[in-house]
This record gives structure tokens, sequence and C-alpha cells, in this order.
């Protein structure tokens, strides 16, 4: 750390010289206006941007290279995650029709990308999405409403033995996984851009959180598909009533601590944090009562019943994970 101190000129003005070596790699000039931002922690950001135009980040993926149609489907993720405004995926010759359609796909699995220009050889993608019209909240949001369906959804179809509705959960997957990938884009765009940071009214630490629920919604999305895949091996089956009711009683309280743990964090409740957590034990005990009761069952049962009770239980515990994050942020606002 460079130490410089601060100097009185004209009576008033307080004064702090710039080092010499970052303003001559910034290309900085005399009269040039510099921005200044007064951080939560009370630091000083000096920034050569003034204005709140995006910038620009351009990606080019030369297909060759990558091979494998799903590997470059994880790059364009992966160039979409880190924040990348114009993604342009480039072949040697023709593009082949394999190629075209994993970029194709990759713009209609996220939000924002859109395919700008074609060529014999390019595709060229960019994001039209503006960050502060999806603020992290309220994808938090989207995303909670989407998982608690389909685990709702997931137990319905096991009642009432619809493999269709069964199949139609699995589908719902994909929009988890955009709106997870939204919340990872944009966290990075604003550990890259301070002044994005600000339009969307949040801090370096509190986006962070919001990453982590994203991933932890994701991952009780992921414990709805094996729920479902659990019930598609027994929708053709009936299960005994008593554990059916079982099933479906530990599913709802697995559900109710997570809305109350996203409300904790929402209302910022630290009481109702511990709580939710406390609470964890109860639905601990139900899931292992479920997995004792299967192997009492035919054979046939024993497999799916247990991989839906562990997927319940997993739910619970990710619930319990969003009120730890809330006790942890809120501690330090105790008094």
């Amino acid at each position: 750390m460079e130490i410089r101190k601060v100097q009185l000129t004209g009576g008033s003005s307080f004064v702090l010289t710039l080092p010499k070596e970052w303003v001559r790699s910034m290309g900085i000039k005399k009269n040039d206006a510099l921005g200044l931002m007064v951080q939560p922690d009370g630091t000083l950001m000096v920034t050569t941007r003034t204005t709140e135009a995006r910038p620009h980040r351009a990606k080019e993926i030369k297909s060759e290279v990558v091979g494998d149609q799903t590997h470059l489907f994880r790059i364009l993720i992966g160039a979409y995650i880190m924040g990348f405004s114009t993604i342009t995926v480039r072949s040697v010759g023709r593009m082949p029709a394999a190629t075209r359609d994993t970029v194709l796909r990759f713009a209609q699995m996220t939000v924002g990308p859109e395919i700008m220009e074609e060529t014999v050889s390019t595709v060229t993608v960019r994001d039209l999405l503006n960050p502060t019209e999806m603020p992290f909240d309220k994808t938090i949001r989207r995303m909670h409403i989407l998982v608690r369906t389909m685990h709702e959804d997931a137990l319905l179809a096991l009642e009432t033995r619809s493999k269709g509705l069964a199949e139609e959960v699995l589908r719902r997957d994909a929009d988890i996984n955009r709106l997870n990938w939204l919340v990872a884009r944009q966290y990075n765009m604003v550990l890259n851009d301070m002044t994005l940071a600000r339009r969307m009214g949040v801090g370096l630490e509190e986006a962070g959180h919001w990453f982590l629920i994203a991933r932890i919604l994701e991952r009780v999305g992921d414990h709805g598909i094996r729920i479902v895949k659990g019930v598609l091996q027994l929708v053709d089956r009936r299960l005994e009533k008593e554990l059916q009711t079982a099933i479906k009683a530990a599913s709802a309280e697995s559900l109710a601590l997570l809305d109350s743990s996203l409300d904790s964090w929402f209302k910022r409740d630290i009481r109702a944090a511990n709580e939710n957590i406390d609470s964890l034990a109860a639905l601990l005990a139900k899931c292992e009562r479920i997995h004792q009761s299967a192997q009492h069952v035919k054979s046939a049962y024993s497999i799916p019943v247990t991989d839906i009770a562990e997927s319940i239980r997993r739910t619970g515990e990710y619930a319990a994970d969003v009120s730890e994050l809330a006790i942890n942020t809120l501690v330090t606002e105790m008094k």
C-alpha cells in the first residue's frame, strides 16, 4: 500500500496527489475528469469512467479449438456468466450445422442474449438485457416460486399417478438454470463495474449473498428433479397410503422451511432465522422414518422412495443454509 498525505490548499480544499504510474497507465491527461465513489466501508474509489454507459466486452470463440458441442455450450455459458456483452463463434470455412445449433440453443436458454449477426462462418450473439431491469431480489423470488412448484407438482404427480405431469416438471429445470446463470452473470458484472453496483443498489457483499442464495435454490431445483425421477418409477405402482401420506407431509414441511427461511432473509429477521434452523431436526426425523419404512416395502419401491426422502431432506437442509446466511449477515447489526 502506498501512503500519501492529504494537503490543504486555498484554506478550504483538501488535495491528494495521484500515483504517477497509475495516471500514465490509465492514459489520464491534464483537465481529464475522474469519477469518485464512496464505498459502503468508507473507502473512496477513483475511476476514469465518468458515465454510466455499460462497458462493452467482446469474446471470440474458435469452434475448431473447442470441437465437442457439449464443451462449446459450456464455454458459451462461461462467457455469458463472466459478463461478455458480445460473443462470436467462428469456424474455419462454413460453420457446421451442429455448431450453429449449439449457439442457437445457448441463446434460447439464457436471459438477454440474442443472435444479432450470422455469416457462413460466424454467429454473433449480443446481450440486450439491461441488468438494472432484473434486480437480484426479483430473480431470487422467481426462482423460489419455480422450485417450490416443481416440488409440489412432483408430489401431485405421485398422488395422481400422472406421468404427464411428472415429465412436464422435468422440463422446468431449464428455467431454474437460466435464472441461476443470470444471477451469476450479474454478480460477476458487479465485481467488475462498481458503477453498476450503485445503479442496482447493492454492495459487493450483498451481491455475493444473492449469488449464494441463487446457487442454493438451483440445488433445491436439482433435488426437485431427483424427486420427479423417483416418482416416474412409482407412478405405475400403488404405494401404501401411509407411506405416501408421510412423503407428502415431509415435502410440505421442507417447502414451508424454505418459505420461512427466504422470508427471514427478505425481512432481515434473525429470530425467525434461528427458529427455522431449530425446526430442521423434526424434518430430518420424518425423512428418516420414511427411509426406514421403505425398507419394509417391495424392493421395487425401496430405492425410489429412499431417493425421494433423501431429496426432501436435502431441500430442508438447503433451506436452513439460507437461514444461516441471514444470521451471518445480520449479526453485525445486533445491538
